[in-house]
């Protein structure tokens, strides 16, 4: 469980970039965290493995106050893919990359060499084995740190902009992996403004703006609320502007493309 409680948080230049946040994330929750820019998500997401410590307040992990707890020991449970991978990637090689962390937390040889296979694999990330990260496109080096961050197993896993750079193909697969991650009882917690990706999975959004949360609600509360969207500046998913512009309507929101497409093929046949 992550629990905030009434965190503050002043940048040493001044900025305050949260204030009085009371937030607790279960364990196995999605949680979808959304806003503009400025709006506190990062600096939020900072505090749940101790990169930032609270001005104010404080962050509990499974118990353990943040505060006192280094970087090193909440990263055992929390796992974060930062929104850039160039801040993330050192390793020499990819397959470097990927056993930095496992190595670090002490996994024998045996699991390290099946772990960085099987991710390099999963991530079609093979022919990169020994090649520099730096020598990696965009979408190949997120896969990466992906990859990396997934091998040593964390309890809780946090995306920041995750689908930055993937093109249709690797956002579904993305999409299946969080889905997985959820089977295992995992946390996943994802920072994003691509709400087109965000829709489908349906997770608890989060909604911030000038280092507050405005709103904490399912999904589909969140897009029913119009004067809350143009608070924060969001945009609705197709999905949602596909079922507002139905006469006829199902009895909520399309959660997918699949769903919307048997609806839709039904209705011309006249089910």
């Amino acid at each position: 469980m992550i629990t905030f409680e009434s965190v503050t948080y002043t940048y040493p230049n001044g900025i305050t970039a949260l204030r009085e946040i009371n937030l607790q994330i279960n364990d196995g929750e999605m949680v979808a965290i959304v806003g503009g820019n400025g709006a506190g998500k990062t600096t939020l997401i900072r505090h749940i493995n101790g990169l930032l410590k609270p001005s104010i307040g404080r962050v509990l992990v499974d118990g353990l106050d943040t505060r006192s707890a280094s970087v090193a020991q909440l990263s055992r449970k929390v796992g974060i893919v930062f929104q850039n991978p160039d801040h993330q990637l050192f390793s020499e090689n990819v397959e470097d990359e990927i056993k930095f962390g496992l190595k670090n937390f002490g996994f024998p040889e045996d699991i390290i060499n099946k772990r960085v296979n099987w991710s390099l694999k999963f991530f079609d990330l093979e022919e990169y084995r020994k090649l520099s990260p730096l020598m990696l496109s965009g979408g190949e080096k997120k896969r990466l740190c992906l990859a990396a961050v997934l091998a040593w197993d964390p309890k809780i896993l946090i995306l920041d902009e995750p689908t930055v750079g993937q093109d249709f193909i690797q956002k579904e697969r993305l999409s299946q992996i969080i889905k997985m991650l959820l089977t295992q009882g995992k946390t996943v917690i994802i920072v994003s403004h691509d709400i087109e990706f965000i829709w489908p999975l349906q997770p608890r959004m989060i909604i911030m703006s000038a280092g507050r949360i405005i709103a904490d609600s399912p999904s589909e509360l969140i897009f029913n609320n119009i004067s809350l969207i143009k608070e924060a500046h969001l945009i609705k998913p197709q999905l949602v502007e596909l079922y507002e512009r139905l006469r006829v309507k199902p009895n909520k929101p399309f959660p997918n493309v699949y769903e919307a497409r048997v609806w839709l093929m039904n209705k011309i046949r006249g089910r």
